[in-house]
């Protein structure tokens, strides 16, 4: 009872640590990435903080999975390393016996992978697919940027507008093409400014010349004018009318098991599964060897954490391309890292026959 507590107490300390470190780098990485796609407008500025925060709670199954991947081999690690390991396999403990104490220190954690697994990530990126899908119907007057050329939703008008630096409403140099059934209208001012007329938005261009051409009959027509109005776009507000798999709920994933549904249903278990198998090869891989660093065993828990992960994408894309079934990916890819895993657990601890919560004698 004295090592379980302790233990379980050193795990939750190291944990915490663990946790907190991982989420200020990746909150760091999505910011930065997130700030890229804003500058590339694939969302809106006004969203970052937003897209960041729904990305971070996505990620959040992973990072939880490599936090106690991590705790699990530094704790036992350090135990090994400072000789406590000693005292305790002289009471009678063995290394299969480190597994209850985890698994009691780690089943609150493996319940949120769970949650977050199939509850919150679909709803995550439902969310960023919602302020995506908002960003890409905005209408002109949202559009406007100086100094880039901008496409209408619907690609019938391109603008381009330098700013004065007086009016966020106008601007000098204004340039505009525009598509209207057979013919095209080019359109060129010195200046420019937005207008609104019984609700709608209209953009005024002073002192410039039209060029239209009809593609019917081939016809092209110049003319000056002091002022024309164009009437901007308002924007589209219908909702999302697609839904990627990795936003659709685990629910509906179980009701339509095509195989993009069950490569993502793959994904989601294959985390909760994973989890549960590198707590298993942080016991069996951690130790200590005076003739090598201490650093050994965490270069090789990362290692380890990689290529399963990868693997799992492997398996995920397998899957919807119709390589793999659900129950190929389960044994051959998680089965085996089980059974790896508990073999080298019931090696080390030097007898196959102990039982797997066997008690100090």
């Amino acid at each position: 009872m004295l090592f379980d507590s302790s233990l379980r107490r050193e795990l939750a300390g190291s944990f915490s640590a663990t946790l907190v470190a991982l989420v200020t780098i990746v909150v760091t990485i999505t910011l930065i990435r997130v700030v890229g796609d804003a500058s590339r407008s694939i969302f809106s500025p006004a969203d970052v903080l937003v897209i960041m925060a729904f990305t971070v709670l996505s990620d959040a199954p992973t990072i939880l999975s490599l936090s106690m991947f991590i705790a699990v081999t530094a704790v036992i690690t350090r135990m090994y390393r400072d000789s406590e390991m000693v005292i305790w396999l002289g009471t009678g403990k063995n290394p299969v016996g480190l597994v209850k104490p985890v698994l009691l220190f780690a089943w609150p954690v493996l319940v949120t992978i769970l949650v977050l697994a199939t509850l919150v990530l679909p709803w995550s990126y439902g969310r960023i697919e919602d302020l995506r899908d908002k960003f890409e119907k905005r209408g002109e007057i949202a559009r406007f940027e100086p100094g880039k050329f901008q496409e209408s939703p619907n690609g019938d008008q391109v603008f381009f507008i330098e700013t004065d630096g007086r009016k966020e409403a106008s601007g000098r140099n204004v340039f505009l093409l525009s598509r209207s059934g057979d013919s095209e209208m080019v359109a060129a001012a010195k200046s420019g400014h937005l207008e609104e007329v019984d609700g709608t938005k209209y953009m005024v261009l002073d002192h410039g010349q039209r060029l239209q051409h009809s593609n019917s009959n081939n016809a092209v027509s110049l003319a000056t004018f002091e002022k024309m109005g164009i009437r901007l776009n308002g924007g589209d507000t219908s909702v999302r009318n697609y839904a990627p798999t990795n936003s659709l709920t685990t629910l509906h994933l179980l009701a339509d098991p095509t195989p993009r549904n069950q490569g993502e249903l793959v994904w989601r278990g294959g985390m909760v599964v994973a989890a549960i198998n590198l707590l298993l090869l942080a016991l069996a891989a951690a130790g200590a060897n005076p003739r090598v660093g201490s650093s050994t065993n965490f270069g090789f828990a990362l290692l380890a954490f990689v290529v399963y992960f990868n693997c799992l994408i492997l398996a995920k894309n397998g899957v919807e391309t119709g390589q793999y079934t659900v129950l190929e990916v389960a044994a051959g890819l998680h089965g085996t890292v089980f059974v790896a895993c508990m073999a080298w657990l019931l090696l080390r601890s030097g007898t196959w026959r102990r039982p797997l919560w066997s008690s100090a004698r």
